[in-house]
């Protein structure tokens, strides 16, 4: 089994669009509030995701993440609210396990491709639904997060190869990738558990 068929297996079971909260954003049933709660709490790992970029040495895409942040919380606006500190207990835990798995290169690694390999997929529902269900429009500005992510695999392909170059991090890779995967999942959970 290669490196990618072990972080694929590695998320398994918590395939981000396959939760409830995903699908409910997806059909229109999600309540607007539940958004912007999810806008609120989640753009803590997002500005945080350029320090797992900077631990594995590319600090020009660290730089460009703290870039996208600020598009979030152009979206997070939108919905009336702004990136604070996580109040939801699923969403602290969540991000204090990236904070943790992002401190070393063979962790950051894992925990990146938990997030990132999956990132298109989630900002191109995402938009969607935003735009059949919640009044957005795909080419404002507020959605702009989720354009530019939508369909981008590089991100993901850039870990492969990393991996693919040391394997001697390939366990510890795959056992964070699992761990931040299972991490993503529960902050839905404690997210969607608010409606």
């Amino acid at each position: 089994m290669d490196i990618r068929d072990r972080l694929e297996s590695a998320i398994g079971g918590h395939r981000l669009l396959e939760h409830p909260f995903y699908v409910a954003w997806r059909e229109g049933t999600l309540p607007r509030q539940a958004i912007a709660t999810y806008a609120r709490e989640y753009g803590a790992l997002i500005a945080g995701i350029d320090a797992g970029w900077a631990t594995v040495g590319e600090y020009d895409h660290a730089a460009e993440e703290r870039e996208h942040a600020t598009l979030w919380d152009r979206f997070a606006g939108s919905l009336g609210t702004s990136i604070d500190t996580p109040t939801l207990p699923e969403v602290s835990a969540m991000t204090a396990t990236a904070a943790r798995l992002f401190a070393e290169p063979a962790t950051a690694w894992g925990a990146l491709y938990a997030f990132e390999a999956q990132q298109p997929g989630t900002s191109e529902e995402k938009l969607a639904g935003l735009v059949a269900h919640y009044g957005f429009d795909a080419d404002e500005p507020t959605t702009e997060y989720f354009r530019l992510h939508a369909a981008d695999y590089h991100e993901a392909d850039q870990i492969m190869t990393a991996l693919e170059a040391d394997p001697g991090a390939a366990d510890r890779s795959v056992a964070a990738c699992a761990e931040m995967s299972a991490a993503l999942w529960d902050a839905l959970s404690g997210v969607l558990a608010t409606v």
